[in-house]
């Protein structure tokens, strides 16, 4: 990969230790500090993304994942293939409840529809070909229309060799640009899941908790066709050979030992301004959750008595609770410390070196005061059209993007705008399909009232006449009318039957607007408004662009003045961390120090037999019998369930491999401490822990309790 000389010039300095998530090609200039902690591999070797172990490493779009043997076995967390659990699940046969175990690959249930497995083939260094001397020249929309131009371009030529998925990739506020091109794997089947009793055990009480006991694991399968080609599900599809895929340990993992973790880390954001900090903090994440609380409130009511209706939600459910004890977290944490106060003193000293010298004012001042300007519309147009966006019910939304689809379709493909083109069609198929098992009328209904409700009560002047008029929304309506309404929309509308909305992606749009369904008669109402706001967004998106990445081109110059290394905030692009096993002197809520390791005596104490501590009782058996096999670690007098990692993680992250200091599995990453989650935004040395399942657990409930004899054997386990 080709570095430039900003990435050559950022990592010149050193970092605190164990932070950072750090690009793979720029290892090589932190080799010191890995060398330090710990890691016995080169790290050059680390920067080759075809070679091992990052030829090993996948991404399943939105979490990370490994191949864990030569037969495109797949390890990752428990949560990651949660929905896919959900959609193989009836009341009559509840996966989620009972786990699965496919005992051949003949066995292998097929995973939710839209699930892809990628793998890195190639990132390259492509900002000059984003950001030409055109484009440079531009600003407003227009900028962004290039920038979206040149990247259509080097998508398309990238993906003419058939089977694989490109993206471009911005970095530094888009200062920088990559080229990611992945083989798509789109023959995704579920092959092990424990009893949800093991991998969700805690549930939502021990999210983000320590002490944790619990089993976040699971196993896919990438399959191809005979000849090695990305093809959908078929039978006669064979699992996928990949070049490389991970051993497991061949020594213990002990308290101190090297280990990072590399995978796909969503997005961080410790490169924020002071006003986004401020912003999101203090409105953004506030609204966040007691939006999510009255979602699930919501739901619980809506589903107690459907267990079909329960199941379907069962993924939302668990997403919704996540976020939520994550921002309530952010939140807590935020109001305990002092970070608005340093943030704002770290810009001033960076605004004071952007005004000490007559060139770095040419530089940077002007985008300085710029960015702030455009921050500031941003955040307060967000604010007035909060309950706007929240009126919209989901099949409006559906119906929004198959119009807006319908229209694209007009246009050559290369002319459509990023998300409608051709190569974006199934994702639109497997989304609509996928609402066959994930949407319920009656809970869409409860949602819809409580949204609507709040929007129809504000003052005319403070709602939108467009939606209004689309939507039937009056003035002064009560509860009954609001109830009625919602009742005509789902009446009226063809959307809850899969073969109706599937044929409208091939509709045009004279057709989907000669309808009477309630929803998408709507959309094409919006068609304009939403345009219109489309355009409003792009003008000022595109001046915070260019304002940004001088921002970060400042901030990059100011660090390095002062000795400091500057890796680039998290984008879902391959990342490698690195730390030690380590606990923790000081817990968050008792005092009491944390040890770096739990084990499953703490399943049995906190086993109850119901909810979310409903650990299986040929679990608990096995426990109480002491039958630890190969397992058993004398220091713990037991077996090792989960573990602490000074790993800088965050969400992405979920189902990473975590490498000893040989590059050998010894876990999988799955969440980190609730006091340390700021870390997103601000990096704590002394609180940031990650929590890791540890593969001695994952492998003594496969062997002693779900007698998963053959995936064993498979990972090479006799």
């Amino acid at each position: 990969m080709k570095r430039t000389l900003i990435a050559l010039a950022i990592v010149s300095a050193t970092a605190h230790a164990n932070e950072g998530m750090w690009m793979p090609q720029q290892l090589p200039e932190i080799a010191a500090e890995l060398k330090a902690t710990g890691l016995e591999l080169n790290p050059s070797d680390l920067t080759k993304l075809t070679e091992f172990p990052m030829g090993a490493i996948v991404s399943l779009g939105g979490c990370s994942a490994s191949f864990v043997s030569p037969q495109g076995l797949v390890a990752t967390n428990h949560h990651c293939v949660y929905n896919s659990i959900a959609h193989n699940s009836t009341p009559e046969n509840d996966l989620l409840a009972n786990g699965f175990l496919a005992s051949t690959i003949h066995d292998e249930l097929p995973a939710a529809p839209g699930s892809r497995i990628y793998v890195t083939k190639e990132v390259t260094q492509v900002t000059e070909q984003i950001i030409d001397s055109d484009t440079a020249q531009l600003d407003g929309k227009a900028r962004l229309d290039a920038i979206e131009a040149n990247q259509k371009r080097l998508v398309a030529e990238c993906e003419a060799d058939a089977g694989h998925r490109c993206r471009v990739a911005g970095y530094y506020g888009s200062l920088e640009y990559f080229l990611i091109k992945q083989l798509e794997i789109k023959d995704v089947r579920l092959v092990h899941a424990p009893a949800e009793g093991v991998g969700k055990f805690g549930g939502d009480t021990d999210n983000w908790m320590w002490p944790r006991h619990t089993g976040d694991y699971s196993f896919l399968r990438a399959y191809v066709t005979p000849e090695g080609e990305s093809a959908e599900y078929h039978e006669d599809n064979v699992p996928y050979a990949p070049d490389f895929h991970l051993e497991l340990a061949s020594s213990p993992l002990n308290e101190g030992d090297f280990v990072m973790a590399l995978g796909y880390p969503g997005s961080t954001n410790r490169h924020r301004l002071p006003s986004e900090v401020e912003s999101t903090f203090e409105w953004s994440y506030p609204k966040t959750v007691e939006n999510f609380t009255t979602q699930l409130a919501i739901i619980d009511s809506v589903t107690a008595t459907n267990k079909d209706a329960e199941l379907k939600y069962a993924s939302r459910v668990a997403g919704l609770n996540n976020y939520l004890k994550n921002r309530q977290g952010m939140l807590d944490s935020y109001g305990e410390g002092e970070m608005l106060e340093r943030k704002r003193a770290e810009h001033a000293a960076l605004t004071d070196w952007v005004m000490s010298s007559e060139s770095n004012r040419e530089a940077y001042a002007d985008d300085l005061e710029a960015i702030e300007s455009l921050l500031a519309e941003s955040q307060a147009q967000s604010r007035a059209d909060y309950y706007l966006n929240n009126a919209s019910p989901r099949l409006l939304g559906v119906a929004r993007a198959l119009y807006r689809l319908a229209e694209e379709q007009q246009k050559p493909d290369s002319d459509r705008d990023l998300g409608y083109q051709e190569r974006d069609l199934p994702r639109f198929e497997a989304f609509l399909r996928g609402m066959e098992r994930n949407f319920d009328v009656e809970v869409e209904k409860a949602l819809d009232f409580h949204n609507l409700s709040a929007y129809a009560n504000l003052p005319e002047a403070e709602r939108n006449a467009d939606f209004d008029q689309q939507m039937g929304i009056s003035n002064n309506m009560s509860d009954a009318d609001i109830r009625n309404l919602i009742d005509s929309w789902y009446a009226n509308t063809t959307l809850l039957d899969l073969e109706a909305r599937l044929e409208l992606l091939k509709q045009s749009p004279a057709q989907m607007a000669d309808t009477d369904d309630a929803f998408v008669r709507a959309a094409v109402g919006l068609y304009a408004f939403d345009r219109e706001r489309e355009a409003e967004r792009e003008e000022r998106g595109g001046k915070i662009q260019q304002a940004y990445a001088s921002y970060m081109r400042a901030k990059i110059a100011y660090m390095n003045s002062q000795g400091e290394a500057v890796y680039p905030d998290a984008n879902s692009t391959l990342r490698v961390t690195f730390g030690t096993v380590e606990g923790r002197g000081h817990g968050t809520y008792d005092g009491t120090a944390w040890t770096a390791f739990t084990t499953l005596r703490g399943i049995t104490e906190k086993a109850t037999g119901e909810g979310e501590f409903n650990a299986p009782a040929n679990q608990l058996a096995a426990i109480a019998a002491k039958d630890y096999g190969d397992y058993y670690v004398e220091s713990l007098d037991s077996v090792p369930v989960n573990f602490l990692a000074t790993l800088d993680i965050t969400g992405g992250n979920s189902g990473s491999a975590v490498l000893n200091s040989k590059g050998e599995f010894v876990g999988l990453a799955f969440d980190g401490t609730l006091d340390s989650i700021i870390s997103d935004w601000d990096f704590n040395l002394d609180n940031t822990r990650s929590i890791q399942v540890d593969w001695r657990f994952m492998l003594w409930q496969m062997k002693h309790v779900d007698k998963a004899d053959n995936l064993l054997k498979e990972l090479g386990v006799e």
